[in-house]
C-alpha cells in the first residue's frame, strides 16, 4: 500500500474539482492532490459539445469542452497533481482517502482536508417505474450523449425521450441533428423540467412536440426497443384509464433526473439532506463532518456550470480556513426553506461572522411570475429582513442565487409580488 499525505485533496476533476483545486492553490494552500476516476479531466463537460456555458464567469457563450478546458489548461500549468484513473474508494471521517489504480495499487492518503466533487447521476428506467421487457434501446440522457458525441455512434433511429429535463432536451435537438427521428418529449409533471431556453431552442425550433402529464409505463421488444407505451396523467400522477398510446420507437432515451453522487459522503457518515440528496452544508461548504466540504452537483444538482465553479471555489476557501484553523467550533446555526422555496443550499450558517457576505442557491417548488426574494435573520419569532429582490420569475427548473451576511438563523421565502 502505498501512502501520501496532502494538504487538500479533490476528489473529481470536473468544473467542481477543478475549480476548487485551483482556488486552494491561489490561496496558498501547500500540496493539493486531484484525483480522477477517468481517463481524462473534464468530468460531464467532456460530451457537452452545445455551447451555453460560462454567460455569467466569462461573458460568452462557450461549449462544456471549451469551459472546462480553460480551467484544465491552468491545472496543467501548476504544480497540483493530479492521478487519473484513480477509483476512491472510501472516504473516512478522519479525513483519511483509500484509492487504486493500475499504476500505483492501493493507495492511503492522510488529508488535511477534503472537496467532494463527484457529481451526479442519472435515474434509471427502474427508477423512473418502467416495466415490460428489458431490450437493448434504452439509455440515459447521458449515455446518449456519450454514444454521439464522444464514441461517434448513433444508439437509434427513432427515439422517444421520458423527461424534459435539460439533458433530455439537448438530446432532442442533437439526435435531430444527426437524423434520428425524435417522436416526442414526454413530461410526468405539468410543466417542463428543464429551463426555457432550451424548450424554445431545443424543441419549438426543431418541431418536436412536449407532452405534458404524460409518462412511458411499459417498454415492449425481445432483442431490441420496438415500441413504448405512453399514458396520461392526473393531478396526483396516477395513469388516466383509457389515455394508453403505443409509439413505436427503437431508441428510449431517459431524462428522469439527476442524483447526486453520494455513496462516499455516506460511507464517511456525512448528514445527507432528504431534499437535495447531497450533504448537508454550512456557509463554507463544509458537511457536518469537520474538514470535509463538498462542491457542485455532489452537493445539489445545480442548473448553471458557473454556479458549479463559484460553489467549488467556497470550498475551497473554506479548506484553506480549515487548515490555518480559522473555522471555529463555535457551531451553526438552520437556514429555512420557507413559503414556496424547495431547498436552500447552503443549509446552515455559521455563528462566527465572517467577512464579507455568504453565497446562498435555492429552487423553488412552483413557477412564480413578478415574485419577491425574502431573506429574515433570527427565525419567524423576530423578523429582521436581510435582502429583499424582485424576480421576474422563478421556476424548479432554474437555480437562484443570492447573498447575505450571516451570523444568524435564517429564513427564506419567494413570494408573488405584493400590488402597488
Amino acid at each position: 500500500m502505498k501512502k501520501m499525505q496532502t494538504d487538500v485533496a479533490v476528489i473529481g476533476a470536473g468544473p467542481a474539482g477543478l475549480a476548487a483545486a485551483l482556488e486552494a492553490r491561489r490561496l496558498g494552500v501547500g500540496k493539493v492532490i486531484i484525483l480522477e476516476r477517468d481517463a481524462e479531466l473534464g468530468g460531464i463537460l467532456q460530451q457537452c459539445i452545445h455551447d451555453g456555458f460560462g454567460i455569467h464567469r466569462f461573458g460568452r457563450r462557450l461549449s462544456g469542452n471549451q469551459y472546462a478546458q480553460v480551467f484544465i489548461d491552468q491545472v496543467e500549468a501548476s504544480d497540483i497533481e493530479v492521478l487519473t484513473e484513480t477509483m476512491v474508494l472510501e472516504v473516512g471521517a478522519d479525513r483519511r482517502i483509500f484509492a487504486c489504480n493500475r499504476r500505483d495499487g492501493i493507495l492511503d492518503i492522510e488529508c488535511g482536508a477534503i472537496i467532494l466533487a463527484m457529481g451526479c447521476r442519472e435515474r434509471t428506467a427502474a427508477q423512473a417505474l418502467i416495466y415490460g421487457d428489458r431490450p437493448a434501446g434504452a439509455l440515459t440522457a447521458g449515455a446518449a450523449q456519450r454514444y454521439i458525441n464522444m464514441e461517434g455512434c448513433l444508439p437509434g433511429r427513432t427515439a422517444v425521450i421520458l423527461g424534459s429535463g435539460d439533458i433530455g432536451l439537448i438530446m432532442a435537438r442533437r439526435m435531430t441533428m444527426e437524423g434520428v427521428k425524435v417522436k416526442g418529449v414526454y413530461e410526468v409533471m405539468d410543466s417542463p423540467g428543464g429551463l426555457t431556453r432550451n424548450i424554445v431552442q431545443c424543441l419549438d425550433d426543431f418541431g418536436i412536440p412536449l407532452h405534458l402529464s404524460e409518462t412511458v409505463v411499459w417498454a415492449r421488444g425481445r432483442d431490441r426497443l420496438e415500441s413504448v407505451a405512453t399514458v396520461k396523467v392526473g393531478p396526483d400522477r396516477s395513469p388516466i384509464p383509457g389515455t394508453e398510446t403505443e409509439v413505436a420507437c427503437d431508441l428510449l432515451v431517459l431524462a428522469v433526473g439527476l442524483i447526486p453522487e453520494n455513496e462516499l459522503s455516506v460511507k464517511a457518515g456525512i448528514e445527507i439532506d432528504p431534499r437535495t440528496k447531497g450533504p448537508a452544508l454550512d456557509s463554507s461548504f463544509m458537511t457536518s463532518v469537520p474538514g470535509i466540504f463538498a462542491a457542485g452537483n455532489v452537493a445539489a444538482v445545480f442548473d448553471l456550470v458557473d454556479y458549479v465553479s463559484q460553489s467549488a471555489e467556497i470550498a475551497a476557501r473554506g479548506a484553506a480556513d480549515f487548515l490555518r484553523g480559522k473555522l471555529s467550533a463555535s457551531g451553526w446555526d438552520t437556514v429555512e426553506a420557507g413559503e414556496n422555496v424547495n431547498f436552500v443550499v447552503p443549509q446552515r450558517v455559521r455563528r462566527e461572522k465572517p467577512a464579507g457576505k455568504a453565497a446562498f442557491f435555492l429552487r423553488v417548488k412552483k413557477p412564480v411570475a413578478q415574485a419577491e426574494l425574502f431573506c429574515f435573520a433570527n427565525g419567524k419569532s423576530e423578523r429582521q429582513l436581510r435582502l429583499k429582490r424582485r424576480c421576474r420569475h422563478v421556476a424548479p427548473p432554474e437555480m437562484i442565487s443570492f447573498e447575505t451576511e450571516t451570523g444568524d438563523p435564517l429564513l427564506v421565502e419567494m413570494r408573488q409580488e405584493a400590488e402597488s
